[in-house]
């Protein structure tokens, strides 16, 4: 299956199962307090290895936690978290982090913007990475329907972060270890070839977005 197609069934089966969600923003809030040590108050954390929620679609985040729910993600410190959230809980606290306003990201002055403007646009194409904006947009505002995140003004060390641990699901596969990684068809297919240099200045542009 060649990338765009890849794509497009990503999308067809995301748009199915990512019906918005319904929660109530002010019961969610109240549930925000235990969250506030880790993603700061309105959910923009101020430690960069911790995600910023504010901002983020309210389908996104509740299947996030729902996967951390189910072990579908794998999180050391979440897993703790969400064992005692009912799924009306994790509905409300989508809405609630959903309705906040994201704190404005700003790259390292040192940051090759460059290179990382070159990924996010345009791709790698010698490797056949897609670029990121066909699927979080040219302001990285990403597609809730389709359950893609938005990504503008994250942490560019949580950004760097994850896009590695889906990278090495395919190192994990070719080499036979087992060290932790996410699970996503077409993330690990569109990381598989970067390298921490390209991972380092594709994050820093994301975190530049606005």
């Amino acid at each position: 299956m060649n990338k765009f197609a890849l794509i497009f069934a990503v999308v067809l089966a995301s748009v199915s199962t990512h019906a918005l969600a319904a929660g109530d923003a002010v019961l969610g809030q109240a549930k925000a307090v235990t969250c506030i040590g880790c993603h700061g108050v309105n959910g923009n954390s101020i430690v960069p290895s911790f995600p910023k929620l504010a901002s983020q679609s309210e389908a996104y985040l509740l299947k996030q936690l729902r996967d951390f729910k189910t072990g579908a993600r794998v999180d050391g410190m979440m897993v703790g978290i969400v064992a005692s959230l009912t799924d009306a809980d994790m509905e409300n606290l989508a809405a609630y982090y959903a309705a906040q306003t994201v704190s404005q990201g700003a790259a390292k002055k040192d940051a090759d913007i460059a290179l990382g403007q070159k990924i996010y646009r345009g791709g790698k194409k010698d490797a056949g990475v897609t670029a990121c904006i066909a699927c979080h947009g040219p302001q990285g505002r990403g597609i809730p329907s389709a359950g893609f995140p938005a990504l503008f003004s994250q942490h560019a060390a949580y950004v760097a972060k994850q896009l590695k641990l889906f990278r090495q699901d395919s190192i994990n596969a070719q080499t036979g270890a087992t060290k932790p990684s996410r699970t996503n068809d077409l993330m690990i297919n569109l990381t598989k070839s970067l390298t921490n240099i390209e991972i380092d200045a594709v994050s820093e542009y994301i975190s530049g977005l606005h």
